[in-house]
């Protein structure tokens, strides 16, 4: 069995509707060896971490950054485990009021601290979620956790 671990933080509400739909993706019928958590940035812990085979990161962009709910997790995460994760695959999805690049930028660079692997484009959803960002958002779930039931991440 591998283990998803799924974090997001969300105000608005649309984040929230993204981490959804990629959850939607990891239970996916055809995947059948995966287990996932789903935690809000604020309940997710080192423990979680340790668990996880595959993370999937959710942020909204505030101030052209991640939100600090995202950030507190990384912060209150990164000293408990550091040393004890070799490289876990991640991706993140993001909902943006501008472009998204600053999040993604510093999602990266405290990713690369962990260490995580990005195995997967990132999908940021900018202004109004549509149908299709949703879409985009369960793919992302179902293609990291058939990944990790394959052994390819």
């Amino acid at each position: 069995m591998e283990n998803l671990l799924i974090v997001y933080h969300s105000q608005s509400g649309n984040t929230q509707r993204m981490a959804t739909a990629a959850l939607s993706g990891a239970h996916n019928e055809l995947i059948t060896n995966v287990d996932v958590r789903f935690l809000t940035a604020k309940e997710a812990t080192p423990d979680d971490l340790l668990w996880a085979n595959g993370l999937l990161l959710g942020t909204p962009e505030n101030f052209g950054y991640m939100s600090g709910g995202m950030k507190d997790f990384l912060d209150r995460t990164f000293y408990p485990v550091e040393g004890r994760i070799l490289s876990l695959p991640y991706a993140v999805f993001i909902s943006a009021g501008n472009d998204g690049s600053g999040a993604l930028r510093a999602i990266r660079r405290i990713a690369n601290g962990y260490p995580f692997r990005e195995v997967q484009e990132p999908v940021v959803a900018q202004g109004d979620l549509t149908a299709e960002d949703l879409r985009s958002c369960e793919t992302l779930g179902m293609t990291l956790a058939a990944g990790l039931e394959a052994g390819i991440f």
